[in-house]
């Protein structure tokens, strides 16, 4: 026979010297607990034997205590299954939940917050309504992930774990991985490192994190892409940063434009390979301008690989961390947007001179990453498995981009202008004047397309009207359809 599964039990406080008697303490706290919602409907209760154990009494008042719920209807029973809060209570029962509401869940007197966390806005997820659809930025053909793979990896460590894994505390992270990291970025993105500079984290936003608190104080000028990421524009000003909005064309980040807005900034934030969300990829000369500032200045230079496994009109352009000569750079990558966005696996690259402290900072905020998609990823790499679905994935999405480029042509004309297209997951178009980006976002939402708008994403006034359109996530087939109806919108 199976075992039935049981539920948590409450916290039930038996008072053997009251003149109430336990089997009536018990009743109560359970219909307390239920009018006042802590407990739901359909939510487990723990058997008659396990809740005696619990609070540390007979099982007789427990099993009379049940026997009254179940007569009244605030329990159920389920044959083979167990014991669970009723989902059909009186009605009358709801109208007395209201009158048991704790007063201590009431906010009363001061309640101060830092000032920094009012600094930040409040969590909006994606502009247009939640759901999945065609232009959907930042995701992936999640539907051609190697998921059978994937999912053996995870069985394995799960059932047999590294001892030393599970148990070996280091900020960094797993020495293994970072050693695969390593020989990935070196070979594929020409960055010059050691596993001993590279730091595991949560993801780019994490890394951001990170690098502000340890490079960057209260008032310290920055440069910022203008337009750029609008969730690093908002880490840094809940940082107390002063940001320098530096404007971006198509080669990229105008230096000499944030040598004149701002010489001595302590830093400069910039998208090279693949800017977020123009798309441009920074010019040669930019670079070596940018890297010369930062070392005349005594800058940082905080480089946000974005994308960068994916062009489609040449090779990868090589890291600007590989070019710098006075380890000024510090180099951020992720795995979200290669693999899958909720794996939420990041990196840092650190200058030797600052692992010291980059550690300090995060052993501060939650000491080190978790340890099973580390060793999973290291075993994906060094099998072949993450070579093979970045080929597969370059092929298919440039055909996705070819197809969306295509259509947006044939549909718009000129009407549209486009850029960013010869990289990433992405591209931008600009909007005729007098149409609203946001409006259009709200509209299309309604039509089934994930629009993302431009204008959000400048610091400044002087915005430009677009759209972000992703094509990742997009069958191909599906593209020329989705384009008509944006045109629609946009026509009529």
């Amino acid at each position: 026979m199976s075992k039935i599964a049981s539920g948590i039990a409450p916290v039930i406080d038996v008072n053997r010297s009251a003149p109430t008697p336990l089997n009536r303490q018990i009743y109560d706290a359970y219909r307390t607990a239920i009018l006042r919602r802590d407990l739901r409907p359909g939510q487990q209760i723990p058997s008659s034997r396990e809740l005696a154990i619990e609070i540390k009494v007979s099982r007789f008042p427990v099993l009379h205590a049940y026997a009254q719920l179940l007569a009244e209807g605030y329990f159920e029973s389920r044959r083979g299954a167990g014991t669970f809060v009723s989902h059909s209570l009186p009605e009358q029962l709801m109208s007395v939940e209201r009158k048991v509401t704790p007063s201590a869940l009431v906010p009363c007197g001061s309640r101060p917050i830092a000032r920094r966390s009012s600094l930040l806005p409040t969590f909006e997820g994606s502009p247009s309504r939640a759901g999945w659809g065609a232009f959907g930025v930042h995701q992936p053909a999640f539907d051609q992930f190697p998921f059978e793979i994937w999912s053996n990896l995870v069985t394995r460590h799960s059932r047999n774990p590294d001892a030393r894994a599970v148990h070996h505390i280091d900020p960094l992270g797993s020495e293994r991985f970072r050693e695969e990291i390593c020989s990935y970025l070196r070979t594929a993105r020409a960055v010059v490192c050691e596993p001993s500079q590279i730091m595991v984290v949560s993801g780019s936003q994490q890394a951001l994190d990170i690098t502000a608190r340890v490079l960057l104080d209260p008032g310290s000028p920055v440069w910022i892409e203008e337009p750029g990421y609008k969730l690093q524009r908002t880490l840094l000003s809940a940082a107390g940063c002063q940001l320098i909005p530096v404007p971006v064309d198509d080669e990229g980040m105008n230096v000499a434009v944030g040598i004149k807005r701002h010489r001595r900034a302590r830093a400069a934030f910039v998208t090279p390979s693949h800017q977020y969300p123009l798309g441009s990829t920074m010019s040669a000369s930019r670079r070596l301008h940018l890297l010369n500032w930062a070392q005349s200045s005594g800058a940082w230079i905080v480089e946000d690989d974005y994308d960068s496994e994916y062009r489609y009109e040449s090779r990868p352009v090589a890291s600007l961390q590989g070019m710098d000569a006075n380890s000024r750079v510090i180099y951020i990558g992720t795995f979200s947007k290669v693999l899958l966005p909720s794996l939420r696996v990041g990196y840092i690259v650190v200058p030797s001179d600052l692992v010291e402290r980059f550690v300090a900072v995060r052993a501060a905020m939650d000491i080190f990453p978790p340890y099973l998609y580390q060793e999973v990823l290291t075993d994906f790499m060094r099998m072949g498995h993450f070579g093979r679905h970045l080929r597969k994935m370059r092929q298919l999405y440039k055909e996705r981009r070819s197809a969306l480029v295509n259509s947006l042509r044939d549909e718009f004309g000129e009407m549209l202008e486009v850029h960013g297209a010869e990289a990433g997951m992405h591209l931008a178009v600009t909007l005729p004047k007098g149409i609203r980006d946001r409006k259009i976002v709200e509209r299309a939402a309604e039509h089934g397309l994930q629009l993302w708008p431009l204008s959000p994403c400048y610091y400044g006034d002087a915005t430009r009207q677009g759209l972000i359109l992703g094509f990742g996530s997009t069958p191909t087939k599906r593209v020329p359809r989705a384009v008509s109806q944006l045109r629609s919108l946009l026509i009529g």
